[in-house]
């Protein structure tokens, strides 16, 4: 992909990017920054900084504590409850910066583009986490977490690559979730509920 970002490509990187940091923004960030340090695809201008060695160690370092806080059942209703506070704004903050070459009325579109899509992507996985989670058995919730990292890396990898290709797939989910949009409200209050409960014990 060269520089400057057509503005299609740009829209689409975004809306793959958002989703991606809704299902693991630690991951995400890692990726994005990996690409860019190792010179294996260039980044909007403001997005070059998520190439420094310290945020890319730090994104890295917080994914390795996801990657087994995200996979004990019960305290991943928590850590998800949590996360609504930062993969959305985060996935914004992102968008924001990507578009910071356009005007401050498509900039502010595309910040609130990708926090919707981070938030579908965040209620999705915390929908189908509070489904699986009162299962006895912790394979199930081990396994859906492992494919959301896979998913979550691929999907940034893919965006960087294939922008038009991993937005279709984005998008795809999102209509999905959409489809869902009753149970994934549903799940959302039992996720604070159930969060409120553990931090108030």
């Amino acid at each position: 992909m060269k520089l400057p970002i057509p503005g299609q490509e740009l829209v689409a990187l975004i809306v793959a990017v958002s989703f991606a940091a809704g299902l693991n923004v630690y991951a995400t960030v890692a990726t994005l920054g990996l690409l860019a340090h190792t010179g294996v695809v260039p980044l909007p201008t403001g997005l070059q900084m998520l190439g420094s060695w310290w945020v890319i160690g730090a994104s890295a370092a917080l994914f390795g504590v996801e990657f087994f806080a995200d996979k004990v059942p019960a305290f991943d209703l928590v850590w998800n409850a949590l996360h609504t506070f930062i993969r959305i704004p985060v996935a914004a903050l992102l968008a924001w910066r990507a578009t910071a070459n356009l005007s401050p009325q498509e900039q502010l579109i595309a910040t609130l583009l990708g926090g919707l899509v981070a938030f579908a992507a965040h209620g999705g996985k915390t929908a189908v986490r509070a489904v699986v989670t009162p299962s006895p058995e912790p394979l199930s919730n081990m396994g859906l977490s492992l494919g959301e990292d896979v998913v979550s890396i691929a999907l940034t990898w893919l965006a960087t690559r294939h922008p038009y290709a991993a937005a279709g797939i984005a998008a795809l989910f999102v209509l999905v979730i959409a489809l869902m949009v009753r149970l994934v409200w549903r799940a959302l209050k039992k996720l604070f509920r159930s969060a409120e409960q553990v931090i108030q014990t």
